[in-house]
């Protein structure tokens, strides 16, 4: 992949990312590809239609918008897909974003589902990443399998623990599913608090059509962080990571659980986040369709096309999501959750 320094797209910070309800865009999330190697039943289709690789950025293009990101004021970058590290050459990327940080990225991470961690690890701390979300709704096997639809959990745990030993720090993303996790939920708390990880449990979303009803596994967050302070001591921890999880310190250890509600407890008024798809697209929410298309401004009118485009965006950011869900109610977008990235 070409090399290009922030500096060759302009590194002063003149055309700050506000968008029309005043808030200040310091987070970008890139979906680096929409393929995964796993299939979530609550993420994905059994069988998904991915998009051709022809319609995808480079990841040279890839870089350029991220650095033009850079150079108007966002300070956070997480890679993810799909899953980021089945697209090859990927640690490329990963390298040159990494050379943007001190330079006004101030964190590099990723969210991956583990499977290629173990392999990975070792590349990314010395490419600037500190920290990964790693998503893992179960330690059980045969439920791993099943919510994953082929997908080995040994795998992912030996990957997580090679990724601490390269000396990564990990979050757990797990999300909370009604008669099938719950029970699992406190031990999840447990081996987080003992192995030393954060924890972040997360509601599901109505993004895209899938095999089964959603509502059948909504469990509201609310009635779970009842049950687990009747087990563990929870103290409100101010810890930001500059996205929507409000945190708890689980027993005066180091461990953190972070809660993310979007349906039970919005948190829109603070957004300071948007997406980039593989294929190039801008989205300013993940419950609207609302876009821009990033990769043609940036091939048709270069760095001024794309900072047009950007700025088009910002003022169609919306001031929430319209996520719902309950009997009869469809999907609040079309997209699947790997479209956009996590």
């Amino acid at each position: 992949m070409a090399s290009h320094s922030p500096s060759s797209h302009s590194a002063t910070v003149d055309r700050p990312l506000v968008d029309r309800h005043q808030r200040t865009i310091k987070y970008l999330r890139i979906s680096v590809t929409d393929r995964c190697d796993l299939r979530c039943r609550y993420c994905m289709s059994e069988a998904m239609t991915f998009l051709p690789r022809a319609k995808l950025l480079s990841l040279d293009e890839i870089a350029i918008i991220a650095e033009r990101f850079i150079a108007r004021g966002v300070t956070k970058i997480r890679l993810s897909g799909g899953e980021p590290l089945v697209r090859r050459d990927v640690g490329d990327l990963v390298k040159r974003l990494g050379g943007n940080l001190g330079r006004g990225l101030e964190e590099l991470t990723m969210t991956t589902n583990g499977t290629r961690l173990a392999e990975h690890a070792p590349a990314m701390v010395d490419a600037g990443i500190r920290r990964v979300n790693v998503s893992m709704d179960s330690r059980d096997p045969e439920r791993f399998r099943y919510i994953t639809r082929h997908g080995d959990v040994a795998q992912v745990i030996g990957g997580i623990m090679a990724a601490r030993d390269a000396g990564l720090a990990i979050k757990i993303n797990m999300v909370a599913l009604k008669g099938f996790n719950e029970d699992e939920i406190a031990p999840m708390l447990a081996w987080c608090r003992d192995e030393g990880f954060d924890l972040s449990l997360i509601e599901t979303m109505p993004l895209g059509a899938i095999d089964e009803d959603r509502t059948d596994r909504f469990l509201p967050l609310t009635g779970v962080f009842r049950d687990l302070e009747t087990r563990f001591r929870l103290e409100r921890d101010s810890y930001k990571t500059g996205g929507p999880a409000r945190y708890w310190n689980v027993d005066g250890t180091g461990t953190r659980l972070g809660l993310i509600s979007p349906l039970t407890a919005n948190f829109c008024e603070g957004c300071n986040r948007v997406r980039l798809t593989t294929e190039g697209k801008l989205y300013l929410c993940l419950g609207h369709d609302d876009q821009v298309d990033l990769k043609g401004a940036l091939r048709d009118g270069g760095i001024a096309g794309l900072d047009e485009a950007i700025d088009a965006g910002l003022y169609a950011k919306p001031k929430r999501h319209d996520f719902r869900i309950g009997e009869g109610e469809g999907p609040a977008v079309a997209r699947h959750m790997s479209v956009t990235g996590g």
